[in-house]
């Protein structure tokens, strides 16, 4: 026995986190997501195997997740930018007010019940899957994107919502720029940039959340699976970060080579598959 798991078990945790941390990284590239809706659903699992407690399971996977998200997204945003698909105004205008967003999410996740963290995942990526996969070409917002007070509303609700996800704002960003008519790479290529300006603040955030839950349930804090500070897992964190890192700019070459409709289809199905899991919990509690 190791950490309360036996060796098989061990090796199978291993394993699935090195597959995700692959799989994040691929669709890092391909969508401008940093990898967290994928990398949320899939953690849920490894640390339910790793016996964390219910309680605490879900931050402690959106955590991990936004630290996961740091180096992804830098290496994703390098790729998109040196392809001239970033658009550094955007980024520049939604900076602050993202910032202010994902520090509202972390007091949010201090003391938010578990379940909230799963109807906000499950309601987003429903959404987004319903206007990716039925939308029309012709459902604008409008021509421009927005100046003023409702770009930084964009800039909070994105770093807020994000932070409660677990993922870098590219499901939001992605969706905001091609209501207004813009192309989806150049959409893509923004959204990676803005997962560098959620995760690092993001992972953070919820190292500072984590700490009184910590305290409440010591199998998570103690040197046991998941090996965590606050609410992110030291031990997750490692074991996907490489291979993550490693597919990133892989998956960016896919995304230059899909059309814009397939593109859509792809990252709707997705948003569908991975969302389904907490569904599941939701409905029965596991």
């Amino acid at each position: 026995m190791i950490a309360g798991l036996t060796v098989p078990q061990l090796l199978e945790l291993v394993a699935l986190l090195l597959f995700t941390g692959a799989l994040a990284g691929f669709l890092a590239g391909i969508f401008g997501i940093g990898g967290g809706a994928v990398l949320v659903p899939v953690l849920y699992e490894c640390f339910r195997i790793a016996g964390v407690p219910l309680e605490v399971r879900m931050p402690l996977c959106i955590g991990t997740s936004l630290a996961i998200i740091i180096p992804t997204s830098i290496r994703s945003w390098q790729a998109h930018n040196k392809r001239g698909s970033v658009d550094m105004a955007i980024l520049k205008k939604w900076a602050l007010p993202v910032l202010i967003g994902v520090i509202a999410g972390s007091v949010i996740a201090r003391y938010a019940p578990e379940k909230l963290f799963k109807y906000v995942f499950v309601g987003v990526a429903w959404s987004a899957a319903a206007r990716l996969l039925f939308g029309k070409e012709h459902w604008r917002l409008g021509d421009e994107m927005p100046q003023g007070f409702f770009m930084r509303a964009y800039g909070f609700f994105i770093g807020l919502l994000s932070t409660l996800m677990g993922i870098g704002g590219g499901l939001f960003s992605n969706l905001l720029m091609t209501f207004y008519g813009r192309p989806i790479h150049q959409a893509i290529g923004t959204s990676a940039g803005l997962a560098v300006l959620i995760s690092i603040p993001g992972a953070l955030g919820y190292i500072y959340a984590g700490w009184p839950a910590a305290s409440r349930f010591p199998e998570v804090a103690a040197l046991q699976l998941p090996f965590a500070i606050g609410f992110i897992s030291i031990i997750g964190a490692l074991l996907v970060m490489p291979t993550s890192l490693l597919v990133a700019p892989l998956g960016v070459k896919v995304a230059h080579f899909l059309t814009k409709r397939k593109l859509e289809i792809a990252f709707g199905c997705y948003l569908l598959i991975v969302s389904s899991r907490f569904v599941v919990s939701l409905l029965t509690g596991y």
